[in-house]
């Protein structure tokens, strides 16, 4: 497996490699950044960095094979897993996702690991596989270290669960957590961790890995290097010119027009109806990754309506549509209301609401909000 490279955050790699070199490694520590920072290679990297003491022939970045090195991340049910999935069902997959794209995001994973139309969420029985882990002696005599990947995402019963073994550890074992939600980790288990907080990567060296890694030219590479905002995974996303951007861009469009036109035209109701049905049955994960960038697209327009558009990094490629045209209807008097209504969505399919409800009732406010009087 070829190296993980960790982009930026040289402040932070000078820290974690000399506390891992004068043996000051903490039992539990809170890897804090948002996505695409490149908070999980950086994990990778020290947790090989700490077991290279007793392995020295191991790759610095690479090695996720590692017998003492473990993971836990976001799982469900699949054709695969039947029932009470855990993170050793999925392994396989883990390894290609974290060898094709190690700052990828959850839908990323999700996606990799046929995941997509569900919610990943780390189950308890992942933190009784933690105690067994730990209750084992070590492959090589030294450290273990368990990496639990989007940390948030620990149901209550997982959390309360790990709380003790991640106070008080058996001797010589680490847990990195890593997360992007920090205040979605319950407080008990955040107070016993030492925080590391990262941020997201500068423009610079974004365009620098696109160029070195990605082939890129400089100018496309510069490009999108101010369109990702910081989030090296999204510029990969822009580089390869996913096919879930196309998709976003052509229901949001479709959604916007319906919505703002049902005040004089009753059947765009009926329309916004069907248009709910259709995106109800795309996994929760994909609907909150949709109504984001949704978010994004309505505060870009608002930035062309106050005429910032130094600011403005976001484009479409739908014929006949640009944000120019949306930018007249966004503006001080709505754009609070957008933000507020979706945001709410988004917290109600995390919890599992009815997704046709949860997508009617805010087309229905959309047509609303559309026209407050300014």
């Amino acid at each position: 497996m070829k190296d993980i490279e960790i982009f930026g955050h040289e402040h932070l790699k000078k820290h974690l490699v000399s506390s891992a070199e004068r043996g000051r490694v903490p039992h539990a520590q809170l890897f804090v950044g948002p996505e695409g920072c490149g908070a999980l290679p950086m994990a990778i990297g020290y947790a090989n960095l700490i077991l290279k003491k007793n392995t020295p022939d191991l790759k610095f970045m690479g090695d996720i094979l590692h017998p003492d090195l473990h993971f836990v991340f976001p799982t469900t049910t699949s054709e695969k897993v039947k029932s009470h999935p855990t993170s050793k069902l999925f392994m396989e997959e883990w390894r290609e996702f974290i060898k094709d794209n190690p700052y990828g995001n959850l839908m990323d994973w999700l996606k990799q690991a046929g995941l997509e139309k569900k919610q990943g969420v780390i189950n308890v029985e992942d933190a009784a596989d933690v105690y067994k882990t730990t209750s084992l002696k070590s492959y090589s005599g030294g450290y273990k270290v368990i990496i639990i990947w989007m940390a948030e995402k620990m149901n209550i019963s997982t959390a309360n669960k790990l709380l003790k073994i991640i106070e008080e550890p058996p001797a010589q074992t680490v847990f990195l957590l890593v997360a992007e939600a920090e205040e979605d980790i319950i407080q008990t288990i955040r107070s016993r961790c030492q925080l590391i907080r990262f941020n997201t990567l500068p423009e610079h060296t974004i365009a620098t890995a696109l160029m070195e890694h990605e082939g890129i030219d400089k100018d496309e590479a510069t490009k999108i290097a101010h369109q990702c905002q910081g989030n090296y995974s999204t510029a990969l996303h822009y580089a390869k010119q996913d096919s879930s951007d196309q998709e976003f861009e052509e229901l949001f469009i479709k959604w916007m027009r319906t919505a703002y036109s049902a005040k004089g035209r009753p059947s765009s109701v009926l329309e916004l109806i069907n248009w709910s049905e259709e995106i109800s049955v795309k996994g929760r994960e994909t609907q909150k990754k949709f109504l984001e960038y949704c978010l994004s697209m309505l505060r870009q327009a608002l930035l062309i309506n106050y005429t910032a558009h130094d600011l403005v990094f976001m484009k479409t490629s739908t014929p006949g549509f640009d944000l120019n045209k949306l930018a007249p209807f966004v503006d001080g008097h709505n754009i609070i209301d957008f933000v507020e209504e979706i945001s709410k969505a988004i917290y109600h399919i995390e919890r599992n609401g009815n997704q046709k409800v949860i997508f009617t009732d805010l087309s229905l406010k959309l047509t609303r909000i559309f026209h407050l009087t300014k």
